[in-house]
């Protein structure tokens, strides 16, 4: 199915999904709902490891799968987020990593397969999600010490091949490299990803999303977006956008930025949103399309979604407003 993403986004804008945390919340699991009967003695909580859903409740992950597919996705993302050895230290469940990511791929996969068997017309692809990791290569988190580093380039890449693997065994049609705040963690994740394709003689369509933190137009390690392009374009990309950090609104000024300086296909899966002082996302499905609409009579877009903060409703708003646009055209730049 891999190859057909090239096809079907010259076709149309393709709509990612929106928040797994956000659907997965409304489920309400506790402590022993995290754990299921497999973790019960694990020495360390474990409400809050999303990821680990995919094993102890995968049906929940299914049925957020499937509404996003009924509200008009094209492609949904694997719920491995924080599906690394470096992320998942925190719960002291390092060995459990290729697991979670295979699962969670191929329950991604199952619930897609049975979308696209239903309407082959529009065939349904799966996103191995590639989060940043708790770490960052380029700053010191010891304001004393400078020159320090949590995590070194050769970590993040030894990491990132493990989720690889397991997120293409499990079935994923492309990988989404998300929501970058340090491209030395994102270039770490392509040469890994480089490593796999080599390895296993293959290709595979590759997302990159980067993360602008705020109103300085950078992300937290000092990139501005023409900075962070030129350092992740040096291999073959499927699209390269922006997600997570920004509204919609806040972050139209950097994607323009972004499109008219790249020669990949764009993609963009902003908040709902700025959150609110108790740090929710308020805005509506329908404030939300209205101005991402602005992106489509722009030609700014090739994949739109969403990220914080948006459910199936805020999809489907999305899905409704985008088939009514054409997709970007591809443009050689000088």
């Amino acid at each position: 199915m891999s190859h057909n993403i090239f096809t079907e986004i010259q076709k149309r804008i393709l709509v990612l999904d929106g928040a797994m945390g956000t659907m997965l919340q409304e489920f309400k699991f506790t402590e022993e709902d995290f754990r299921g009967e497999r973790f019960t003695s694990h020495h360390i909580p474990l409400k809050g490891n999303n990821d680990l859903l995919s094993i102890t409740q995968p049906e929940a992950v299914k049925s957020v799968h499937r509404k996003y597919f009924e509200a008009g996705a094209d492609i949904i993302e694997t719920n491995t987020f924080s599906g690394t050895t470096i992320a998942m230290a925190d719960y002291d469940m390092e060995d459990l990593v290729y697991e979670l990511n295979f699962q969670s791929a191929k329950i991604a996969k199952e619930v897609a397969d049975e979308f696209t068997a239903k309407n082959p017309d529009q065939p349904r692809f799966v996103a191995g999600s590639i989060g940043p990791t708790n770490r960052t290569a380029s700053l010191s988190p010891d304001v004393n010490k400078p020159e320090y580093r949590a995590v070194t380039f050769d970590d993040l890449r030894v990491a990132y091949k493990q989720q690889v693997e397991a997120l293409l065994d499990g079935g994923s049609d492309i990988l989404l490299v998300e929501t970058i705040f340090d491209t030395l963690n994102a270039k770490a994740a392509i040469f890994a990803i480089e490593e796999v394709k080599e390895e296993r003689r293959i290709e595979i369509p590759v997302m990159i999303s980067g993360t602008i933190t705020d109103a300085s137009g950078r992300t937290l390690s000092g990139q501005t977006v023409e900075a962070f392009l030129i350092s992740i374009s040096h291999i073959p990309l499927l699209s390269v956008g922006f997600n997570c950090a920004l509204g919609a609104e806040q972050l139209e000024p950097y994607l323009k930025r972004l499109s008219h300086n790249t020669e990949f296909f764009t993609s963009a899966h902003p908040n709902a949103g700025l959150p609110n002082a108790f740090g929710e996302y308020d805005q509506t499905p329908e404030e939300m399309s209205d101005l991402i609409e602005s992106y489509l009579k722009d030609g700014l877009i090739n994949i739109i979604g969403g990220c914080c903060g948006t459910s199936p409703a805020h999809i489907k708003a999305i899905a409704d407003v985008a088939k009514n646009y054409k997709p970007r055209q591809l443009s050689v730049v000088s």
